[in-house]
């Protein structure tokens, strides 16, 4: 993605903004901010500049993964520099290393880099580690990937806490959480503040209706992050190939997400990937 292309894109994901916080003069008192995750920035650039450039798109914020190739101090003058708020950090290790892992000593890896990640997003100011709790795999059963996953979580849940930092947990292709009732009930089995989703729009229209898991999921959402699925492309040329659509040309219902998004009242902030 060059500049050109980066602004275009900038100015299409402005727009839907734009028309979801028209929807608070309806008597929602949330204010829905926009940000990109810094891997989307792909122009060769210095961090900072990357950084004024989001800023200068009129972003709210910006997302890096954890670990990263940055040092703290090189993130935090970016940051400073270009005045843009880091809201929140990505978990790099939860796919490759599992919390639900069969062998102990892999899980033991992956609990240590969400703790990794929860540092880092103490050190940057941010509110939120997005982690994928669980991959249920042939050797992994769904019981077992439940299980583990809430008892590595349970005992991080205080290291998260004593950082000031929430562990958002989305919904994505790992054969897990399939439900929004059982997602819900997932969250609910923690019996913490420090535990809640980050719902992804796109990822559940391959298999449901987004509006329906926002409604059940209310104020378990912490975080969204938006994108664009199209049944009919998924059905002509592959399933990846449903994401390859502009929000708005997608076969998802966003007056529906609008709606159902404005009833949800801890929402702390909207992330565009």
């Amino acid at each position: 993605m060059n500049r050109r292309q980066f602004v275009a894109w900038a100015g299409a994901a402005a727009g839907l903004s734009a028309a979801m916080r028209s929807a608070e003069a309806h008597g929602s008192a949330v204010r829905l901010k926009k940000a990109v995750k810094l891997g989307m920035v792909q122009v060769e650039a210095p961090l900072a500049e990357k950084f004024r450039l989001v800023k200068s798109l009129g972003f709210d914020g910006i997302e890096l993964d954890s670990p990263n190739e940055y040092t703290t101090a090189e993130v935090l003058h970016a940051r400073d520099s270009a005045g843009l708020p880091i809201h929140g950090v990505v978990d790099s290790v939860h796919w490759k290393k599992p919390l639900s892992d069969p062998d102990p000593a892999v899980r033991a890896e992956s609990a240590a880099a969400l703790r990794t990640a929860l540092d880092d997003a103490a050190a940057y100011g941010a509110t939120t580690v997005l982690l994928v709790p669980a991959v249920v795999r042939k050797d992994v059963p769904y019981g077992d990937a439940y299980a583990r996953s809430q008892e590595e979580i349970r005992k991080v849940l205080p290291y998260a806490e004593e950082r000031g930092v929430k562990i958002a947990l989305e919904n994505v292709w790992n054969g897990f959480l399939l439900s929004p009732l059982e997602f819900a009930g997932y969250i609910d089995g923690f019996d913490s503040p420090w535990v809640g989703a980050y719902f992804d729009v796109g990822n559940i229209v391959n298999f449901g209706w987004p509006e329906h898991w926002i409604e059940t999921l209310g104020g378990r959402i912490l975080k969204v992050d938006i994108k664009g699925f199209s049944r009919t492309k998924r059905d002509a040329e592959g399933l990846w190939a449903g994401f390859k659509v502009e929000i708005g040309e997608d076969e998802n219902d966003w007056p529906a997400v609008r709606k159902a998004l404005h009833t949800v009242p801890m929402l702390m902030l909207l992330g565009f990937i």
